[in-house]
């Protein structure tokens, strides 16, 4: 039985694992794995606790494009050829995992097999998370916006307590914090989750998942099974 909660490592043989070089890592809250400009000198491979990638304008806002757990690998795109981060990545739950030096990453890549299969196959859910949100977005009440993302932050973060400030989700929501206000407070008023300052504790995920829109289920489902899908790859 693998020792790795990492969706990827949990799927990687061991001999790979030994040629990836882990050193274990503390992802303190608001620790910074990637800065716009900055080098991608590592990819970071999630054990416990929750990261976003947001997208920082001129006026220092900032979106969420995308959700990093327990499913995910960070700096991906490295492997792929870029050098320099376009996004921030920073932990928003702390937790901890393991980091690997970007050159030995990029040798198992170019090896092909298990490594590959797999981190392009994490690619291709995340681009899924990032498309859907935005259609989410643009689509879906501030209500639904706001339970789907909370649902998926509870799957990833493995807990219905989350220290999140309104502030910081409006900024994961594209959205003013006014609109975060009243979408909070019209989820606590049916009795699906409690706040305050500070804190955000979900009650009832069924009921929950019922409010959000169907965004939630098709991202839960490829964030889950990436790693399952048949690839035809014989070890």
């Amino acid at each position: 039985m693998s020792v790795f909660r990492n969706t990827l490592l949990r799927h990687l043989s061991p001999t790979i694992v030994a040629r990836l070089s882990l050193v274990p890592v503390l992802l303190e809250l608001g620790h910074e794995i990637e800065f716009p400009g900055a080098p991608i000198d590592h990819l970071y491979f999630v054990e416990a606790g929750v990261a976003s990638m947001t997208t920082t304008f001129l006026d220092g806002s900032q979106v969420e494009v995308s959700l990093f757990g327990f499913e995910s690998v960070i700096g991906i795109s490295a492997l792929m050829g870029t050098k320099r981060s376009l996004n921030r990545v920073y932990t928003q739950i702390p937790g901890n995992g393991f980091s690997c030096p970007i050159d030995v990453a990029q040798e198992e890549f170019t090896r092909g097999g298990e490594f590959q299969l797999l981190t392009l196959r994490y690619v291709q859910a995340q681009l899924l998370q990032a498309m859907q949100s935005a259609g989410c977005n643009a689509k879906h009440s501030a209500e639904q916006r706001l339970a789907r993302w909370l649902l998926i932050c509870a799957d990833r973060a493995g807990t219905q307590t989350l220290l999140l400030s309104h502030e910081l989700l409006a900024d994961m929501l594209g959205t003013a914090r006014p609109t975060v206000t009243v979408a909070a407070a019209s989820l606590r008023d049916e009795h699906l989750i409690h706040y305050t300052r500070g804190t955000v504790r979900i009650l009832d995920l069924a009921a929950l998942e019922k409010r959000a829109c169907e965004c939630y289920q098709v991202i839960k489902q490829h964030l889950d099974n990436y790693a399952e899908f048949d690839t035809g790859y014989v070890a």
